[in-house]
């Protein structure tokens, strides 16, 4: 039987979600846009309430709900700003690839710092030469009697200046390509580590973007998690499953997008009637509320996957790209709905549109998405 209703349990947690995105983060965020304030407040509530970390298991000090739950959320919190919502999710990021790849010791030791006691953590793999091509990376972790020495620099890393804990992907092995890259978790007070703000970007304002530099960083052994040459594994299977939260960013950026248009045209007078009166306009509309709603189903379809431990890479892919390829595509309309006022800073549409750009970059740009969806259907 397939059933598209939510269980009580999961509306109360959307209710949850929605009041305090409405309500504690939508206020602030045109004001976070501006100065580029990182949201030390609003993640530490939202850590009270029980609405970050929602997929690392409660054994560990995390909500122990699927990817589903956290997708509901997602779209809530990408619905007043996509900014905060990168910063949340940050951990997620960072703490699977240790519940995928670390011993029950490591989980133990490392993960209730962060999900439990409300810390912060930041997940390194892309480099100035490595992006999409993960495998080239350069970051190098050399083994010295019982510890790893790291030399190397990580960019575009959320939450990387502000991070408490690091999960590092570094090559043991270069001649190995991605078969040599290995995985640390690293203390972001180790002697040897830098970290720089990148400075101002486009969109996503309110998290935080930073360079981190490992300059001969000595890294116990024991922070090894698992074998060497385990970290490729440990990095994708860790996207397959995080990219499914960029699609309902998208879904959330967009369906802000689209109220705040059907607000406008309600409103907006031209030739003696309101422009949500002509044709065209509707049909812009509809084709905007159309997208959303297949961009959800999608994203629901694929964390539903994941969370019934179905093959899911497929489909996180397509709830990846399409999610956020509908965040882009809508919030565009939304700024030509609204005219020169959706152009305008003080309307939130052409916030949601620069905002909307980054969802097709991180995590895999849209075309790596194509990569993966066209090599499953050759395949299959």
């Amino acid at each position: 039987m397939i059933s598209f209703s939510l269980t009580d349990e999961q509306k109360e947690l959307q209710k949850l979600a929605r009041d305090f995105a409405q309500n504690e983060i939508a206020p602030v965020a045109p004001q976070l846009d501006r100065t580029g304030e990182y949201t030390y407040a609003i993640l530490k509530k939202a850590h009270q309430l029980g609405l970050l970390n929602l997929t690392i298991g409660d054994a560990y000090g995390g909500g122990g709900l699927g990817w589903l739950e956290s997708c509901l959320v997602g779209e809530e919190f990408a619905a007043a700003c996509a900014g905060v919502t990168t910063a949340a999710n940050a951990n997620e990021l960072a703490l699977t690839p240790i519940e995928l790849a670390a011993s029950e010791e490591q989980k133990k030791k490392f993960i209730p710092p962060i999900a439990r006691d409300g810390g912060l953590a930041a997940f390194c793999v892309t480099e100035p030469g490595a992006g999409s091509d993960v495998a080239s990376m350069r970051t190098r972790a050399v083994k010295r009697g019982d510890e790893y020495i790291l030399n190397g620099a990580k960019h575009f890393i959320t939450n990387g200046d502000v991070a408490q804990l690091l999960t590092v992907f570094a090559s043991t092995d270069p001649e190995k390509k991605h078969r040599g890259i290995s995985l640390f978790v690293v203390p972001a007070d180790t002697p040897g580590i830098t970290r720089h703000h990148m400075g101002e970007k486009m969109g996503h304002r309110a998290s935080d973007t930073a360079e981190i530099v490992f300059e001969d960083a000595h890294v116990p052994a024991a922070n090894l998690l698992g074998k060497e040459g385990d970290g490729f594994k440990a990095a994708m299977e860790t996207f397959d499953r995080t990219r499914v939260g960029i699609g309902a960013a998208g879904v959330g950026v967009a369906r802000a997008a689209l109220e705040a248009a059907i607000k406008f045209v309600k409103e907006r007078q031209q030739f003696a009637q309101t422009i949500a009166n002509f044709q065209g306009v509707q049909f812009m509309l509809a084709d905007m509320a159309m997208k959303i709603e297949t961009a959800r189903l999608a994203v629901w379809y694929a964390a539903w996957l994941t969370d019934e431990k179905l093959p899911y890479s497929y489909a996180s892919a397509i709830a990846k790209a399409y999610g956020s390829d509908v965040a882009m595509q809508v919030t565009t309309d939304a700024v030509q709905l609204l005219g020169g006022y959706g152009y305008m800073a003080d309307y939130k549409v052409e916030k949601y549109m620069r905002d909307a750009k980054l969802l097709q970059i991180y995590e895999g740009t849209n075309q790596i998405q194509r990569v993966v969806i066209a090599k499953a259907i050759l395949r299959d």
